[in-house]
């Protein structure tokens, strides 16, 4: 049976994010962009048949909640219900050990594999798994980094420095964070 979805668009400091959810959670999460528009059209990709609906109280709470982090407020997402669809057992386990991490809690893309107890070379799987995460805040793929330092990668908008606005939100400071173009990251 298909799980029906539905969305909502709202406004945060850092531009406009969108929220999907089904009776069993959240289901996608699209972070900020500069317009409504554009963070309609990124869910409409994620899930072509979610309608745009009021959301009920626990979903309303929670965009309350991720509004409020982009304000610059500590907030915890941990027990958030999701509803991540088919995902490969392996993006499963990753997800499940990425949600650990807390408010300016960092871990890598290899450490992460470690603890999963798998080898080094997953590395890269654990990057396809937080590079496909359907629901970015309430699992915290901006937390992983990559090895050395670096902050690795990030398929938000802006791209890499989107994810080091996010983490110094949370007071993480990383090394040089390759340029990108001010229109494309988020705007604090």
């Amino acid at each position: 049976m298909a799980r029906e979805n539905r969305f909502q668009l709202f406004e945060t400091n850092a531009g406009f994010a969108a929220m999907a959810w089904s009776g069993a959670g959240v289901s996608a999460v699209r972070l900020p962009a500069p317009t409504a528009d554009e963070a309609g059209r990124a869910i409409a990709r994620r899930l072509p048949d979610a309608r745009r609906a009021e959301p009920p109280p626990e979903v309303r709470e929670v965009i309350g909640r991720a509004t409020r982090y982009f304000a610059g407020e500590r907030i915890d997402f941990a027990d958030v219900p999701v509803d991540l669809g088919e995902q490969s057992a392996f993006f499963d386990r990753v997800y499940a050990e990425v949600r650990k991490l807390g408010w300016g809690e960092t871990s890598t893309y290899g450490a992460i594999a470690r603890i999963l107890d798998v080898g080094p070379e997953y590395a890269r799987d654990v990057g396809q798994a937080m590079a496909g995460n359907p629901v970015p805040l309430i699992i915290p793929c901006h937390r992983v980094t990559a090895a050395g330092g670096k902050i690795g990668g990030f398929s938000a908008p802006g791209g890499s420095m989107s994810k080091a606005r996010m983490l110094e939100l949370e007071g993480v400071r990383l090394g040089p964070v390759p340029p990108v173009s001010p229109q494309q990251g988020f705007d604090f």
